[in-house]
């Protein structure tokens, strides 16, 4: 859950988020070293007047300084595709739904179990505990410990499907199928909501997720 006045990431639910944390930090790590050694460097400079003329029409150290950054940036690419890969798609999902965007509110279907439904904005009067523009009227329910597959698709216009919480952030566009996979470690309810503009009613399209354990899910299926 996002508050007022937070620089950081939310706090992590999923493994995906969690990989996503971690080479943010990684990558952060190695932007922050350059930076220091380089100001370092131009205090040094100014401070002591220091002016090595062997610098000059230097290859050697021309080539140090323009092979370096390439290690550098090949190092954290190998990092960034690890984390890409892991975001694709799973062969054998626990479980699959069906995403459909409309204006303004999201549909669901439980392939696995025939059941589908609406979700609005939850328009009744605000309260002090409520969460303004992100509670609907049926929240998605969703198994604990659970590989899930979304396949989002749109009915009129782009959507997108987002759910800061989990890492998930995928289109709905007219005519194709996304997929996005979820999997939650830590039973809650999340919210989500559509990040594309998508009409006047856009902010009225949250994205509510009740994470339970399985015997919860099961009596809430049936």
């Amino acid at each position: 859950m996002a508050f007022w006045m937070d620089t950081y990431f939310m706090e992590v639910i999923a493994p995906t988020m969690d990989y996503m944390v971690m080479f943010h930090d990684f990558s952060m790590s190695i932007l922050f070293s350059i930076l220091i050694f380089l100001f370092l460097m131009m205090i040094s400079g100014v401070k002591f007047k220091i002016l090595d003329l062997n610098l000059m029409e230097n290859q050697t150290v021309e080539i140090i300084w323009t092979v370096m950054p390439m290690f550098l940036l090949v190092f954290i690419a190998f990092s960034s595709l690890r984390l890409l890969y892991l975001m694709e798609e799973m062969f054998f999902p626990d479980l699959s739904i069906k995403v459909m965007g409309y204006q303004w509110y999201w549909s669901y279907d439980y392939i696995d179990f025939e059941l589908d439904f609406d979700s609005y904005y939850s328009s009744g009067v605000e309260y002090v505990d409520s969460f303004r523009l992100l509670e609907n009227d049926l929240s998605l329910a969703l198994p604990v410990n659970c590989t899930v597959r979304f396949l989002v698709s749109s009915a009129d216009v782009i959507h997108s499907w987002t759910v800061p919480v989990f890492g998930v952030k995928t289109d709905a566009i007219p005519g194709r199928l996304n997929q996005v996979n979820l999997y939650s470690y830590r039973p809650g309810i999340y919210f989500g909501q559509c990040s594309e503009i998508c009409g006047i009613n856009h902010s009225f399209m949250p994205i509510s997720l009740g994470v339970m354990e399985m015997e919860d899910f099961v009596s809430w299926v049936d």
